[in-house]
């Protein structure tokens, strides 16, 4: 029996659009790098990115259950001494939303060249409106 092992010539990929409306933050990551890692296909190979176009929209209404409001924070580093700071995920989804999103999807993809191929594959937009209607994406329901 032979396995099947994808090429970059032979992966077909479609345009998907998720609505964040309502959507717990972590769960819509997940499900969004499987599809763009390509999880979702038959035609899966780990070694090559299989995956599909996603459209986010609607990332000022995505939700953080708890009190990760208040207690969680997104960190990163200036690349000065002494630059690490700190954004409280309340104010980060107040007024950078779409960064929040995707930034969650991007730390659930591989940490190699693979997973920055894979992240270009994803748009984020917070109102309801996007401008990829050429593509002709297919309405994708998560839950």
């Amino acid at each position: 029996m032979k396995t099947y092992t994808a090429s970059a010539q032979t992966v077909e990929r479609k345009w998907y659009v998720v609505d964040g409306a309502g959507l717990p933050l972590g769960r819509l990551a997940s499900k969004v790098a499987a599809i763009l890692r390509g999880k979702n296909k038959p035609t899966f190979t780990p070694n090559v990115d299989t995956g599909d176009f996603v459209i986010i929209i609607n990332s000022d209404k995505v939700v953080l259950t708890g009190k990760k409001l208040e207690d969680k924070f997104y960190r990163y580093h200036t690349g000065y001494i002494g630059g690490l700071k700190e954004i409280s995920y309340g104010k980060m989804m107040a007024e950078k939303s779409d960064l929040a999103v995707y930034e969650a999807v991007r730390g659930m993809l591989p940490k190699n060249s693979l997973g920055r191929q894979m992240i270009k594959k994803l748009r984020v937009y917070k109102g309801a409106e996007h401008n990829h209607a050429a593509q002709k994406p297919e309405e994708l329901k998560l839950f």
